[in-house]
């Protein structure tokens, strides 16, 4: 199955599309796809079967997504947790990865002919050596694409997301690109996998299942959250279209709710900087507490320098990054 379906909707669905077209629609979906085991139960098929038809069900919603004018999905691929499967679970969704991305790479001139960017978000160093080069030719082959992206979360839990994001600010530190007191919130979300992002405006979990399952903790704080009791196999497109409705529903509650965090986020970096002013003004000073314009002047300085500091490290991180990727990229024996 094509990571790409060509296909267009029928009447009923292209006006139904044109309908939500006129209100909010979500520039960022997020799905948890869960369910493939129990809809191999139910049809009574082996459990690598039910992961295919997933993933075949992954492919048809993303047409459904561009049709709607979606740029981009994140999906819930594959958790760390999942190691603890059966050996034999584990093993077939190894398989089963390895030949998706190879498709993937076959498909590269129809994936540049829809402009779309693959990124996979996770600890790659956890999969078979393989698999972390096939994802990482992936990668490198469409990260210049900017139509529209798919995040695939694999080998990844949130709480090690940030784990990580917070060993890249210590990292950070300990290169003297940073220093401890840049550290912050919002600096940490520029360290997450997810970093080229925006946050998630939707986030879909199928299956009746009422848990995030340590999917994009930190990035869905402000996000609509829906939970459907259907299986993923059999998600259908009037399944994504209730979801945006409920998006809809609360649009306005959901940006006034984020630009309350940015207000805030803002209102903790200009004290924070004031805090570090002051700090150096008692040490360097001749003792004299310095005058309000002295002061704001210093805390002006102070923001941009830290600014500057803030974007050498980001500019760095990326870059190491990238070279991981395409370096493992480059040992990919896929034509």
């Amino acid at each position: 199955m094509s990571w790409i379906r060509e296909g267009e909707l029928n009447l009923i669905e292209r006006l139904s599309a044109n309908v939500l077209k006129a209100g909010p629609v979500p520039k960022h979906v997020a799905f948890i796809m869960d369910g493939n085991r129990r809809f191999a139960r139910k049809k009574h098929v082996d459990r690598q079967e039910g992961h295919s038809q997933g993933f075949n069900k992954l492919a048809e919603t993303l047409r459904w997504c561009l049709q709607l004018d979606i740029p981009e999905v994140t999906v819930y691929a594959f958790s760390i947790e999942n190691f603890n499967r059966s050996r034999e679970e584990v093993d077939g969704l190894m398989e089963l990865a390895k030949l998706k991305f190879l498709r993937l790479l076959d498909e590269r001139d129809k994936l540049e002919k829809h402009g779309v960017c693959i990124r996979v978000l996770g600890d790659l160093t956890l999969l078979p050596l393989d698999l972390q080069q096939l994802i990482a030719k992936a990668v490198v082959a469409t990260r210049d694409h900017n139509r529209c992206f798919l995040n695939v979360c694999f080998a990844y839990t949130s709480r090690h997301e940030m784990a990580n994001a917070v060993r890249e600010m210590a990292w950070g530190v300990e290169q003297g690109l940073i220093k401890a007191s840049d550290v912050s919130e919002a600096l940490l979300s520029e360290c997450l996998y997810s970093s080229n992002s925006p946050n998630p405006d939707l986030l879909i979990r199928t299956s009746g299942e009422v848990r995030l399952s340590d999917f994009l903790l930190w990035q869905t704080s402000h996000s609509c959250l829906v939970f459907q009791s259907v299986l993923w196999p059999e998600y259908s497109f009037w399944n994504l279209c209730d979801a945006v409705i409920q998006y809809q529903c609360n649009h306005a509650s959901i940006m006034k709710a984020r630009e309350l965090h940015q207000d805030e986020q803002r209102r903790q970096q200009l004290e924070a900087d004031h805090a570090c002013v002051a700090e150096l003004l008692h040490h360097h000073g001749n003792g004299k507490p310095a005058d309000g314009p002295r002061r704001q002047e210093a805390v002006a300085e102070y923001g941009l320098r830290r600014e500057a500091r803030v974007k050498d490290f980001l500019e760095a991180l990326r870059n190491k990054r990238d070279s991981f990727l395409t370096q493992l990229a480059s040992q990919a024996t896929v034509a």
